[in-house]
């Protein structure tokens, strides 16, 4: 993704991503993955653009040692996180809402109430995001 991206152009995002931006503060599997992330969520927050909730490998994932291929070798795992935050924001995939709207979604029905480790039990992150959530 570069700096140049427009509004117009819609962002694929995995469902489980919309937790994953909010608690990322610069570390990650490599300085790439850091650094592309980083430029995603500089994206998303300047443009607010339309994103397409998938559950396959995203905007995010190109820069993740586990694309191999556009397939996810953690798969399974993620998929769960995935379908975690669409059933309890009442979302599906396919579901295209601005980048906005989903971040307030994600805070209002999982965030809000407390679900984090509802849908990130066993997550490799999840320490990280926890400790932020209790701050």
């Amino acid at each position: 993704m570069s700096s140049s991206s427009s509004a117009s152009e819609r962002i694929l995002l995995r469902p489980h991503h919309g937790l994953c931006i909010g608690f990322f503060e610069g570390r990650g599997y490599s300085a790439e993955f850091v650094r592309h992330m980083t430029e995603v969520i500089a994206v998303l927050e300047a443009e607010d653009p339309e994103i397409t909730l998938v559950t396959h490998c995203d905007a995010l994932c190109a820069a993740c040692p586990h694309n191999h291929g556009g397939v996810c070798t953690s798969a399974d795992k993620v998929s769960d996180y995935d379908n975690g935050v669409l059933s309890l924001c009442g979302l599906h995939a396919g579901s295209a809402l601005r980048w906005s709207v989903f971040r307030e979604t994600v805070c209002a029905q999982i965030l809000e109430k407390h679900l984090l480790h509802t849908v990130c039990g066993g997550c490799r992150w999840e320490a990280v995001c926890a400790a932020k959530e209790d701050a």
